[in-house]
């Protein structure tokens, strides 16, 4: 057993969280990447783009992110890639993020009145464009504050990378269990610092879509 303060602990703790933040912007900047490409070839239906983005949702939506990660883990070897935890990680993490970002994404597409669709086409602008002065800045407007509400749910499943071997908050908790024999006391101060990295962030998409309510 090592004898460790509570100061120590938490130091030691808020060391870990900064990868926990780290991994939750690139699956969250990448998803969204991701997400943003898949929506645009889903709008201007692409020959088969409609049934790959489908079956792309229900893939990513419909199995456990946990295996999601186990297989990035072990499967990318068989391409000759790296499979540190870190990249394992963030490529799962990021598509499947991107699952989700698309659908929500898709779904404030859909809630742009169709008369816009018609008038932007009626200015004889080319889809692109379409989608770049007219539908997009609409759609955007209804998008925050999901899209920014689901950033806790990256946040919080950041956590499933500890069973690759990624060393973020939760995985670091678990190690100073094994070397303290606290488990309460650890995790106590696990729980604390991923509520105060979600709860912001919960309060800031509770706000945009207070305000954004309240302007229309």
């Amino acid at each position: 057993m090592v004898d460790f303060s509570l100061w120590d602990i938490f130091r030691n703790l808020l060391l870990a969280a900064r990868w926990t933040v780290g991994l939750s912007l690139i699956a969250f900047i990448g998803g969204g990447l991701v997400g943003l490409a898949l929506l645009v070839a889903r709008t201007a239906r692409w020959p088969g783009a409609e049934r790959f983005v489908g079956g792309y949702v229900q893939l990513f939506q419909g199995t456990p992110l946990l295996m999601q990660l186990f297989l990035a883990y072990f499967g990318l070897a068989l391409f000759g890639v790296d499979t540190s935890a870190w990249v394992a990680a963030a490529v799962a993490l990021t598509l499947y993020t991107s699952a989700f970002l698309v659908e929500i994404w898709r779904g404030c597409v859909a809630a742009v009145p169709k008369g816009q669709w018609e008038a932007a086409q009626s200015l004889a602008l080319s889809f692109g464009e379409q989608l770049r002065y007219v539908i997009l800045p609409q759609a955007t407007r209804i998008a925050l504050a999901p899209t920014v509400g689901f950033l806790v749910q990256v946040v919080k499943g950041t956590a499933l990378a500890s069973v690759i071997g990624f060393v973020e908050l939760t995985k670091a908790g678990t190690m100073i269990t094994n070397a303290t024999f606290q488990p309460f006391l650890v995790y106590s101060c696990v729980a604390l610092l991923y509520f105060a990295l979600c709860f912001p962030v919960s309060l800031y998409a509770r706000n945009l879509e207070r305000k954004l309510n309240a302007s229309r």
